[in-house]
């Protein structure tokens, strides 16, 4: 290679200067005439030219704001942006070391959404420049596949990497996935906040030695931040955040300083300690209620339910349940029933270091089992220091008779099951509650909820099912006209089924009227927003919902949705793959990353992943019509011919769709147009969702789209 000298010409730059050099290369500042730019040169030495082809192909691919810029590709070299800063160097305060974090990590969601490992996250490689983060050096970027035995070696064989910011599969040549760049991330950012390494070494084998062996020394920041680094740093790739839109998610909480500024609980769902094992609706029952009665604390973060009994079963560490869940404190407890006398314990432990600062224990008759919630949560606000509400402090609103309160705690553990029959049991004791009770709102309400999911599930027509739903909702608000949950069901019936938006809207402003909002209640009243066009509104209602209930699958879907509808796929998609990993079976995840998929222009994707979700439901028809219309798309005729066949002629309930969903992906407009009408006249759930999804632009564009809209009374008949 031809030494490069100050003036020469290299394509149509000019070098100016040296900026550094290393062991594949030199870098140069250069001047770019045509566009008086000035631009940084990089060229590889000639051993390396197979890894300069890989990171010009890798750097090509990604598109961020603090990800170097390439402009240029030559022979042997690369044109990039010139970073007018330097390597980030700490120490440095916590909040600025958050706020580059969070810049860091957006740049390394870019390139994982391409699926690609950076495998040298480094200081060295991180500019601290005027804008901000700058993530550049891609030379040691791979993209990942599964099951590949080299995503850790050079050609050479060797390890790849800097050791000391190495995560431990790295270090020991094992298969990588995009959660090694978490641990080195974590390495960066505990070096950022500290000043110091988190694993050194006087050489490359004891830096690799102390990254699989030692734990880094705590950091003396505030718990939270600590907390995400820790995690980051687990030695166990499973034991991390599990994607780095966690990692960056984690650091906004952080950076907005909420979880620093108030006290947070998770309430665990309490053991059934009864002789026969058979009352675990009720201790799960009585962890519910101290979770609503905590959720009216002020200044108090409370996981909601479903997250919180996310770890039902399992054998964990309250710590790491309380990091998960981003809490300072977790209550557990158990619950020994007996006839008529229940005995109670619980204890709130600190998550930082497992210490119990309160613990009791509650030996009562049945009918003071109200009492005893009450007394929990007036405990728990004391040793938290936070004050209850008048309406938390207050009596209840109404106290049931017992039975009633049993049958209801009875049904909605048959609920989370959602199996027929179990539900049909389920809807039995909502019936025998309100037999037992008649001035008891919340078994009308939420057997409102069972007939809405019966619904939404094509479990039984909308026609039969929306009508009953309002019912039981207008009965609980005849008896209780402050329920949230039953105002929210009416706005949905009112919104999907109705098409009456006004109403929705006066609803949904009804169920919000009162603190704490139900997470449940962001999570609808946000899908109408995007349903209404206010998506920016709808996005953070969502987040909302998710910030207190992360692990809710349904929460996290609908944010999905959501974000499809505003145009962010990328997002979406990332949506669902972290829904995946939280849950591979999730079908509903796996059909609208296809759709995302199809949309992407990507088909064969897209049929692999429908394929996926009608094994997994194989009598789903909206999934039966996609993989139809994608197989007809793809040329198997006879194969498409036979899927479309088991939807019938359409006349069966939740059929209209897959027949739509058929004509959508064939590009068959108007026959897309005429099984969408149908779908509209049944009242589906998910139409208006899947005609405002990215796929349906070109029915939005089509001459039919105006009739569709004015069937919905959408204003908006531009889609």
């Amino acid at each position: 290679m031809e030494p490069w000298t100050g003036g020469t010409h290299v394509g149509r730059y000019v070098l100016v200067a040296p900026v550094g050099a290393g062991g594949m290369g030199e870098v140069w500042r250069a001047s770019d005439p045509r566009v008086d730019r000035v631009v940084a040169i990089k060229r590889l030495n000639a051993r390396h030219s197979a890894r300069f082809e890989q990171e010009a192909r890798v750097i090509a691919s990604l598109n961020h704001p603090h990800i170097c810029q390439l402009y240029d590709v030559g022979a042997d070299y690369l044109v990039l942006e010139l970073l007018d800063g330097a390597p980030v160097v700490g120490p440095m305060p916590p909040a600025e070391a958050v706020a580059l974090g969070i810049q860091i990590a957006g740049a390394l969601e870019e390139a994982h959404r391409k699926g690609i490992i950076h495998r040298d996250l480094k200081p060295a490689n991180i500019f601290r420049t005027r804008s901000g983060a700058k993530v550049l050096d891609f030379g040691l970027a791979k993209v990942a596949s599964a099951g590949d035995p080299d995503v850790t070696r050079t050609s050479e064989g060797t390890v790849v990497g800097t050791a000391a910011y190495m995560s431990p599969e790295q270090a020991e040549g094992k298969p990588l996935d995009t959660r090694s760049d978490i641990f080195s991330f974590g390495v960066v950012l505990y070096e950022m906040i500290s000043g110091r390494r988190a694993f050194d070494g006087d050489s490359a084998a004891q830096a690799i030695a102390a990254v699989l062996r030692d734990e880094a020394a705590p950091l003396d920041v505030a718990p939270a931040l600590a907390r995400i680094v820790t995690r980051c740093l687990r030695k166990s790739p499973a034991e991390r955040f599990q994607t780095v839109t966690e990692v960056r998610e984690a650091l906004e909480r952080v950076s907005t300083k909420k979880e620093e500024l108030s006290p947070s609980i998770a309430v665990l769902p309490f053991a059934d300690m009864s002789a026969g094992r058979d009352h675990e609706w009720f201790s799960d029952g009585l962890a519910e209620e101290i979770i609503n009665l905590l959720a009216h604390i002020p200044g108090l973060k409370v996981i909601a339910r479903t997250s919180a009994f996310a770890f039902k079963g399992q054998q964990q560490d309250v710590r790491r349940i309380a990091e998960t869940l981003g809490v300072a404190h977790v209550l557990e407890g158990s619950v020994r029933k007996a006839g008529s006398r229940v005995r109670v314990t619980a204890q709130l432990i600190a998550a930082a270091d497992g210490r119990q600062l309160w613990s009791d224990r509650y030996d009562r008759e049945m009918e003071d089992v109200f009492a005893v919630q009450d007394e929990i949560a007036a405990a728990i606000a004391a040793v938290l220091q936070v004050k209850l509400s008048a309406e938390s402090s207050a009596p209840r609103r109404y106290t049931p008779d017992l039975p009633a309160y049993e049958a209801v705690l009875k049904a909605r553990h048959l609920m989370s099951t959602m199996t027929r029959d179990q539900l049909a049991k389920a809807r039995e004791l909502y019936e025998e509650s309100i037999t037992l009770d008649s001035g008891y709102a919340l078994p009308h309400s939420e057997l409102g909820w069972y007939y809405f999911n019966l619904a939404s599930f094509g479990m039984r027509p909308a026609r039969e099912a929306q009508p009953l739903a309002r019912k039981k909702a207008e009965r609980a608000l005849e008896i209780d006209p402050t329920l949230a949950e039953a105002h929210a069901l009416l706005g949905l019936v009112a919104s999907i089924y109705d098409y009456d938006w006004r109403e929705a809207e006066r609803r949904f402003r009804l169920a919000r009227m009162r603190e704490p909002v139900p997470s449940l209640v962001s999570a609808w009243y946000g899908q109408y927003l995007a349903y209404v066009g206010r998506l920016h509104e709808g996005v953070a209602e969502l987040e909302r919902a998710v910030a207190q209930d992360p692990l809710n699958l349904y929460f996290r879907l609908f944010l999905e949705r959501i974000l499809a509808l505003a145009g962010r796929e990328a997002d979406a998609a990332s949506e669902c793959r972290r829904l995946l990993e939280i849950d591979p079976k999730s079908y509903l995840a796996t059909f609208h990353l296809a759709l995302l998929e199809f949309v992407g222009g990507r088909d064969q994707e897209a049929r692999a992943l429908t394929e996926a979700t009608c094994a997994l439901v194989p009598l789903n028809p909206v999934a039966r019509g996609a993989l139809a219309g994608l197989l007809k798309r793809s040329g198997d005729e006879p194969r498409a011919a036979a899927e479309i066949a088991q939807l019938g002629d359409g006349s069966a309930y939740h059929t209209s769709l897959g027949f739509f969903m058929f004509h959508l992906m064939c590009a068959e407009w108007e026959r897309a147009a005429d099984w969408a009408a149908k779908a509209i006249e049944q009242r589906e759930p998910t139409t208006l969702f899947f005609l405002k999804h990215p796929m349906s632009r070109d029915l939005r564009a089509s001459a039919r789209w105006p009739e569709l809209a004015r069937m919905m009374n959408l204003r908006d008949s531009s889609g």
